[in-house]
C-alpha cells in the first residue's frame, strides 16, 4: 500500500520536508509496512513573483509615471483612528478639556450645554433638498444616520466633553470633535458598503460642524496635541509604505497558491494523477488545505482513478468552494462521480479554513467527517492536524476497511 501525503497552501521545501518527516513517522509507527510517500509541489506549482514584486506600490523617492502625490499623512492617520474608535476624540476632550471653573450661572445655559442641545436638535429625519441629506444618501451612509447621532449623543465621552468646556474655543473643539465622531461612526457602520470619497467626508464634516457651532478645526488643538503623534505612529502611509512590500512578499506563498490554483489549477492536478498513478498498485491520499482542493476536483474530473482506494482531507476548503460553486472539478449541486473513491474529511472547528463535507454530500454514504480538536487558535489550528494522534487513528482505521 502507498500512503501519498499532498501538502498545502503556502508550503515550501525546508517546510514540507519537516512537516512530511513527521507525517512518515507518524504513519510507519501505525502502518509498518505501508510505503509513505512524499508529495511536494510548491517549487513548481506554487505562486512566486515573477517580476520580482515591482507590481507592489511601496516606498518611493520620486513619483512614477501615473502616481499621485502622497495624501497628507496627518488626515489619513487621524481618520484611521476615528473609524477604529468614532469617539477616540471626545474621549480626549473628557480628559483634557480643561473643566469647569465652578462659577457658572445658575440656570444659565453654558457652551458645552449649546453644544449638546443643537446635537440633540438635529433631525433625525433626511429631508428632500438638503444638501447633508442628499450627501449621505449618495455615500450610502443615510441607513445609519440616526444609530450614529444616538451613539454620539447618548455616550458618556460627548457628555464629558460638553461639561468641561469653559469658553466658546472649546465648545468650537467638541462640537468639531462631535462632528468628526458622527462621520466616523457612519463610515464604520457602512464599511466597505461606502462610496464615500475623502471630499465628501470632509463636506460632511464641514456641514455638521457648521450645524453644532464649531469651526474647522485648527492645529494645535488638544486632541492634535494628545492623538496627533499616536495616529501618526500607527496609521501613517510612510509605514504601510514601509511595510507593505514585505508584508505581500509575506503572504504569496500562502495566498498566491491559492490565487494561482483558482486561475491555473491544470499543472497541479496533472502532476498529482502522475505522482498518483506512478508507482502502481493500490494507493492513498492525504491533502491538506489546498491539496485536498486539488485532489478533489482531479478525482471528480478523472475519477475513477484505478490505483486510488481513499481519499483523505485535513482542513479542505473543497467542501466550502463546492456549495459557492467555485470547485473547479465540480459543476455546482453536482454529485460526486461513480468513481469518486471513500472520502475521510478531517475538520477542527477551531480552523477556519476546514468545512464539513458529509452535509455537502448527505446522501453518498462514501463521505465520512471526522471532527478532531488541536485546542489551539486559528492559524495555529490550520497546521495542527500532524500533531494529533487522532488524525493518524483515523486514516489508519479507513485504511484498514478498504481492499489491499
Amino acid at each position: 500500500m502507498r500512503i501519498l501525503f499532498v501538502h498545502g497552501t503556502g508550503v515550501r521545501r525546508e517546510g514540507f520536508d519537516a512537516l512530511f518527516e513527521l507525517v512518515r513517522s507518524r504513519l510507519g509507527e501505525r502502518l509498518p509496512d505501508a510505503k509513505v510517500e512524499p508529495c511536494y509541489w510548491g517549487g513548481d506549482y506554487g505562486a512566486a513573483l515573477a517580476a520580482g514584486g515591482v507590481s507592489i506600490p511601496g516606498r518611493r523617492k520620486t513619483r512614477g509615471p501615473g502616481e499621485m502625490a502622497a495624501p497628507s499623512d496627518e488626515e489619513a492617520a487621524e481618520w484611521a483612528l476615528l473609524l477604529a474608535d468614532p469617539l477616540c476624540e471626545l474621549r480626549v476632550l473628557a480628559e483634557v478639556g480643561g473643566g469647569a471653573d465652578g462659577y457658572e450661572m445658575p440656570g444659565v445655559r453654558s457652551e458645552g450645554d449649546r453644544v449638546a442641545d443643537r446635537l440633540a436638535g438635529l433631525g433625525r429625519d433626511l429631508p428632500e433638498g438638503d444638501e447633508m441629506a442628499a450627501l449621505l444618501r449618495s455615500t450610502l451612509l443615510a441607513e445609519h444616520y440616526r444609530d450614529a447621532l444616538e451613539r454620539v449623543g447618548d455616550s458618556a465621552e460627548f457628555a464629558a466633553a460638553c461639561a468641561r468646556v469653559e469658553d466658546a474655543v472649546a465648545a468650537q473643539e467638541v462640537a468639531s470633535a462631535a462632528a468628526r465622531a458622527l462621520v466616523a461612526g457612519l463610515l464604520k457602520a457602512a464599511g466597505a458598503d461606502a462610496l464615500c470619497t475623502g471630499d465628501e467626508r470632509d463636506r460632511l464634516v464641514g456641514l455638521l460642524v457648521d450645524r453644532l457651532g464649531g469651526t474647522t478645526r485648527a492645529p494645535g488643538g488638544k486632541v492634535a496635541l494628545v492623538l496627533g503623534k499616536l495616529a501618526l505612529r500607527v496609521a501613517t502611509q510612510p509605514a504601510l509604505d514601509h511595510w507593505r512590500v514585505p508584508l505581500t512578499r509575506g503572504v504569496v506563498p500562502a495566498l498566491g497558491d491559492i490565487l494561482r490554483y483558482q486561475a491555473r489549477g491544470g499543472p497541479l492536478r496533472e502532476f498529482l494523477e502522475r505522482q498518483i498513478t506512478a508507482g502502481g498498485g493500490p494507493a492513498v491520499v492525504i491533502g491538506h488545505s489546498l491539496g485536498g482542493i486539488a485532489l478533489v476536483d482531479l478525482l471528480a474530473m478523472r475519477a475513477p482513478v484505478d490505483e486510488l482506494r481513499l481519499l483523505v482531507t485535513a482542513g479542505s476548503q473543497a467542501p466550502f468552494l463546492h456549495e459557492l460553486g467555485a470547485l473547479s472539478g465540480l459543476a455546482p449541486g453536482a454529485s460526486l462521480p461513480a468513481g469518486f473513491p471513500d472520502w475521510l474529511n478531517i475538520f477542527d472547528r477551531q480552523d477556519v479554513l476546514a468545512f464539513r463535507a458529509a452535509p455537502v454530500f448527505q446522501q453518498d454514504s462514501r463521505v465520512r467527517d471526522f471532527e478532531v480538536s488541536s485546542r489551539q487558535p486559528f492559524p495555529v489550528s490550520h497546521s495542527a492536524y500532524w500533531k494529533l494522534d487522532t488524525v493518524y487513528d483515523q486514516v489508519v482505521a479507513a485504511v484498514n476497511t478498504i481492499d489491499g
